[in-house]
């Protein structure tokens, strides 16, 4: 935050909630950089994921460690894998799955909603003869946190919606594996899983240390077809989290230094000369497991819930959603926004634009709803007043300029 002041002074009070600032830096014009204190996150006792592999090829692995799962026949595993790979295969490069496993292909082109994810359930525990040792996602978000929300509901019962919030998850779910073909989201590493209650034109996440998984499989050689403008938008999204993380007031050293590193590798990737070559695909990978271990000790800021609002009323996927809030984002990230922009310039992405031009009255009573539920993304990055900044004037203001 920037404000000016004519006295000099060394501590200060944010004027929306009263929370006091400390002077970072100053300037000949009176120009004062400010930090807020940072707050508890509430998260002290953060959970990782058990295990993980890391390198090209290591899908091979993958029939090894479910074979540790297995020991007795009567066992079977769960395969929810991105539809892409239905009919190309050949793209994953590991073993097919045992005659008594269930292989279902998720289709990518909605979120996840709580309904959908109910409806899986029921087909899974309809089709199962028998016991579930591993549910193993592999594919971008949509996937993997439709693995992992199938995960907790083969044990826990009940309706995905029940879960929606925080620690409401009481019982470990089914073994999970997760293997990202897409890198950026860091739904590999977070303890979330979000989707949308079309009920209630809610989109939020199954927020547990039971959500984590307990192994990943890291491998950079399953990234290599995905359509180059998905690629930028998804690893724009590990960036997205780790600036929201640095910005708001909900931090601690950890986070920082996940934050810190996943957007160093991230300037490297859109910085340099082939965003998706071998080297790159490989460092974005790293900077989307990264990107999600840092969230997963912090919160987002401001992006996210308008993100979430453009999912809700407009259907767009998170990624793009992000990118797009972003372009509308300079009277809270300036810098940042400057730095998306070349990414955006110098790797030739053409985002959608005017996504919110003709919209009804309802349409932006709509996304403001679905905006300004998001509390703590938004209380990390303007306070526990925010409410008074994030107007319904205001946050049609700003979606009018997406």
């Amino acid at each position: 935050m920037l404000i000016y002041c004519r006295e000099k002074k060394t501590s200060y009070r944010c004027p929306r909630d009263g929370r006091p600032y400390i002077v970072l830096q100053t300037s000949s014009i009176g120009k004062i950089a400010l930090m807020t204190t940072t707050l508890d996150t509430g998260i002290s006792n953060a959970r990782n994921v058990n295990r993980y592999l890391f390198g090209s090829g290591t899908i091979g692995q993958l029939t090894t460690l479910l074979s540790e799962r297995r020991k007795k026949k009567e066992k079977q595993v769960v395969y929810l894998v991105d539809e892409y790979f239905e009919t190309n295969s050949s793209a994953l490069g590991m073993s097919s799955p045992e005659p008594e496993d269930q292989l279902i292909y998720i289709s990518t082109r909605d979120e996840p909603t709580t309904q959908s994810i109910d409806q899986l359930t029921e087909k899974i525990n309809g089709s199962s003869k028998k016991e579930i040792c591993a549910v193993v996602g592999i594919g971008g978000g949509i996937t993997l946190d439709t693995a992992k929300a199938v995960s907790n509901l083969l044990t826990n019962g009940g309706s995905a919606s029940d879960y929606q919030g925080w620690d409401l998850v009481r019982i470990p779910g089914v073994f999970k594996i997760g293997v990202p073909t897409l890198s950026g989201t860091g739904a590999e590493a977070t303890r979330t899983c979000v989707m949308t209650n079309k009920d209630t034109d809610l989109k939020l996440g199954m927020n547990s240390d039971h959500t984590v998984f307990d192994q990943l499989i890291l491998d950079p050689n399953l990234t290599a077809t995905v359509p180059r403008d998905q690629y930028f938008f998804t690893g724009m999204d590990a960036w997205i989290h780790c600036v929201e993380a640095l910005n708001g007031s909900y931090r601690n050293s950890i986070g920082d230094a996940f934050s810190n590193q996943a957007i160093a590798l991230c300037r490297s990737v859109f910085n340099g000369e082939d965003m998706m070559s071998d080297e790159s695909r490989g460092k974005l990978m790293v900077a989307s497991y990264l990107g999600g271990c840092a969230i997963a000790t912090s919160y987002v800021g401001v992006v996210h819930p308008f993100s979430a609002g453009l999912s809700v009323v407009l259907d767009l996927h998170h990624c793009v959603a992000n990118c797009i809030v972003m372009m509308a984002m300079e009277p809270y990230y300036p810098k940042e926004y400057g730095e998306f922009r070349t990414f955006i310039d110098r790797n030739e992405i053409v985002l959608p634009r005017d996504v919110c031009q003709g919209l009804s009255d309802a349409q932006f009573d709509a996304l403001y709803r679905a905006t300004i539920v998001h509390e703590k993304p938004l209380t990390n990055a303007l306070g526990t007043g925010f409410s008074s900044e994030m107007t319904k004037t205001r946050v049609r203001e700003l979606f009018e300029r997406m």
